[in-house]
């Protein structure tokens, strides 16, 4: 969120109208512009941005939508023209914010971008989506590309532009707030100094109070709280009733109650109606609110004096961003004990991932978030309502308790149930997801299995293979070379699913020695085990070198030949070999794989909480040592009845 998403694209728009400055519609330099140079974009193309949160009703049209926006601009016959500039590809069109499309509505509307595209190819399009909320497959036209954070010297520059006044400029404030940022003290402030927006709520608390606040909810709280109070002092001279009655604090649970109810719903995108009719309940059922009050005008005064509330349409309004929504829920929520509610609900929605990391900050008292984790606990292992499930956990656990003690009894039973994973590699998508999550679980909780699991297999160079191959092949080399890092993602079912000809058994074998030796220097399984995978991959990489390589003499020196003579039959038979070296020799039985797909989901959805359970935990102002270690040391372990 405020990464700049749609900012970009805005940026992209005028550039575009930039461009079409040079020239008119008939591609003649019209000689009575003054272009600036160093325009960035090439194509002359009419942009038209279109906000995707306002197709919250069903059937509805982005055809309809360009053409209600060259009406609004003053285009003549805008539904003719409309449909001219589409087949005459003179559009670029800017659909911004995927993420915040209701979800009533989310397959309809992507089917009408893909249809529009598909139909009108010879325009240009670009979409805007938060990456988390990126899970419906993407476009296959498109090209996705990532915003790059702001670094160092663009967060100094943005301080620098920001404090430009003369009392700045006279006490050097952009210098001060630049190193106060850089101090050991704020280097979780520093982190979300990469995001524009929270650099910009960064600059605004400052300037208010001369410092930062260390925690996200509390930097989202605080500028909220420089807007509210900085609108009612300053409008309190007009001696406007609403800014003499209506104070900040109750102006922010009264929002807090409309960004909770819309987010319940999955309306980011709200009817005029809605927030008058709960400003106005606000103040009728609340004894020590202004009741006298109009709720129309208190709306609009909203809108014009703070931006947090925004018409976005006649009639339609939205939260200026959906940070300020997400952070008002999340404190209806603390504020209204609903957070068990949340749980039970919400949980593994990525729509609400914002909102729990928001109430972990939140929540008040000793206990602080530990409550909130451990009922998250619980509902993780809901999912794990599988026989198979339960003895993969089972089997983790069981397989990986006698190892040697270089890594803790967690991060063991992750790499296991990784390997396991990679058995079933093409039995369903959700793998991909659980996969992921393993990953991130691993990272987040600062857990020693970077070697274990890091890349991916665009990230192996032929230079890593052939080392890895020559490794095999030339009996000088030690085991300790065939062990490269990057590789060790790779079991060997992935590899013989992405290779059918040339060096595929070498290759396969290599990367399942790179694992066997990480496994064994961390500590994953037992000796004994280890041992015995060694002593069968040995085999196979000795039956490879009888069957698929020989020697030939030239110049006096010997070189290694692939052989193609070898059958499918043997192909098959060393592929199996190399599987059973880890099933077999790890008791990773084979009736208890493959899953069902539902089985990966509910997975999938364990290993989510687990991860989010960590965001949260530090997200949170206090954590009880006691409280967490237990959560993890019950990370993916069979539930107790």
């Amino acid at each position: 969120p405020g990464v700049g998403k749609s900012t970009f694209l805005r940026k992209v728009g005028l550039e575009a109208l930039r461009t079409l400055g040079r020239r008119d519609f008939a591609g003649k330099d019209p000689g009575n512009l003054l272009v600036p140079q160093g325009i960035f974009y090439q194509h002359p193309c009419i942009p038209v941005m279109l906000e995707l949160r306002q197709f919250d009703k069903p059937n509805g049209s982005i055809k309809a939508v360009i053409a209600a926006e060259l009406e609004t601009c003053g285009f003549p016959h805008p539904e003719e023209l409309t449909e001219l500039f589409l087949k005459n590809g003179k559009l670029l069109v800017l659909l911004d914010g995927l993420d915040e499309v209701p979800a009533s509505t989310l397959d309809h509307t992507l089917k009408e971008i893909r249809s529009l595209v598909d139909r009108y190819s010879d325009n240009r399009y670009i979409a805007s989506c938060r990456v988390a909320a990126y899970t419906f497959g993407g476009f296959t036209r498109f090209k996705d590309v990532a915003m790059a954070a702001f670094e160092d010297e663009q967060i100094e520059q943005f301080i620098q532009n920001w404090f430009q006044k003369e009392r700045d400029a006279e006490t050097n404030t952009a210098d001060r707030c630049w190193e106060l940022l850089n101090s050991p003290d704020y280097q979780a402030a520093k982190e979300l100094a990469q995001t524009p927006l929270l650099l910009t709520l960064l600059c605004v608390v400052y300037d208010e109070f001369q410092d930062f606040p260390k925690k996200r909810h509390a930097l989202y709280g605080e500028a909220l709280d420089v807007l509210l109070r900085k609108w009612a002092s300053e409008k309190r001279i007009q001696r406007n009733p609403i800014y003499q009655e209506l104070s900040a604090e109750l102006e922010l649970d009264m929002l807090a109650e409309i960004a909770y109810t819309s987010f319940v719903d999955d309306q980011l995108f709200f009817s005029k109606e809605r927030p008058i009719n709960q400003i106005r309940e606000f103040l009728v059922d609340n004894l020590n609110a202004p009741s006298h009050l109009d709720a129309e005008t208190v709306l609009k005064e909203i809108e014009i004096q703070q931006g947090i509330l925004v018409e976005r349409a006649r009639g339609a309004y939205s939260f200026s961003h959906l940070t300020f929504q997400e952070y008002l829920t999340a404190k209806c929520i603390v504020d209204n004990n609903k957070v068990d509610q949340l749980v039970r609900d919400h949980v593994t929605d990525q729509h609400w991932r914002e909102v729990f990391m928001l109430v972990a900050g939140l929540v008040p008292g000793k206990r602080g978030a530990d409550d909130l984790l451990l009922a998250m606990e619980q509902q993780a292992r809901t999912y794990l309502d599988s026989y198979k499930l339960k003895n993969l956990l089972a089997w983790a656990t069981l397989t990986t308790e006698n190892s040697p003690r270089v890594a803790n009894a967690t991060v063991k039973r992750f790499a296991a149930i990784f390997l396991a994973f990679d058995y079933t590699c093409a039995r369903a998508r959700a793998l991909d997801r659980a996969r992921a999550l393993i990953r991130t679980l691993v990272r987040d909780l600062d857990l020693d299995l970077d070697l274990i699991i890091d890349v991916d297999l665009g990230r192996i160079t032929d230079a890593d293979l052939d080392r890895i191959i020559d490794s095999i092949v030339d009996p000088t080399f030690t085991r300790g070379q065939r062990c490269f890092p990057i590789l060790v993602t790779l079991s060997p079912t992935v590899f013989i699913a992405h290779y059918s000809q040339g060096h595929t058994r070498i290759r396969t074998l290599a990367l399942a020695l790179a694992r066997a030796n990480l496994y064994q220097a961390i500590g994953i399984f037992p000796v004994s085990s280890t041992a015995k995978i060694f002593a069968d991959l040995n085999n196979v990489e000795n039956q490879i070198r009888q069957n698929y390589f020989h020697y030939y003499s030239k110049y006096n020196k010997y070189e290694l030949r692939y052989s193609q003579d070898i059958s499918q039959e043997k192909h098959k038979e060393l592929q199996l070999e190399i599987v059973e070296a880890f099933e077999k020799n790890l008791n990773l039985k084979a009736d208890s794989l493959p899953f069902s797909v539902r089985e990966f989901k509910q997975m999938a959805n364990y290993l989510y909480i687990l991860e989010l359970m960590v965001r949260c935990k530090e997200a949170a102002v206090r954590v009880s040592p006691h409280v967490w270690a237990g959560i993890e040391s019950r990370m993916v372990t069979v539930p107790t009845e």
